[in-house]
């Protein structure tokens, strides 16, 4: 899974265990397999899990990505509807200092 929220809002309202951060800005850079500026922790993914807030702009991001060749789709509702129903969330750890959309997993 990759969650394509602000750092901003990330912070606010939590994370997905597990998840990759990818801000949207960066996404297409960061995960498609041609890319020099590739995330390396996200290479040997098959599928992507796009997350956004409500689901709206992950839904685009996904098209895109299909559209780059890479096998993406999305969270229906967004982290709205994950958190709605009760799957896991955590309170963000210590920042990314890096390169946006370079880290590891949450």
């Amino acid at each position: 899974m990759v969650d394509i929220r602000s750092g901003d809002v990330r912070a606010r309202t939590g994370v997905v265990p597990g998840a990759f951060h990818i801000p949207r800005t960066v996404l297409e850079w960061r995960v498609t397999p041609s890319s020099e500026w590739r995330n390396p922790h996200v290479s040997g993914l098959e599928h992507v899990v796009l997350l956004c807030d409500g689901g709206y702009s992950s839904s685009l991001a996904a098209a895109i990505l299909l559209d780059l060749g890479v096998d993406a789709g999305d969270v229906i509702g967004g982290f709205e509807a994950w958190a709605a129903a009760g799957l896991p969330v955590k309170r963000v750890g210590e920042a990314w200092t890096g390169l946006p959309g370079m880290g590891p997993r949450d």
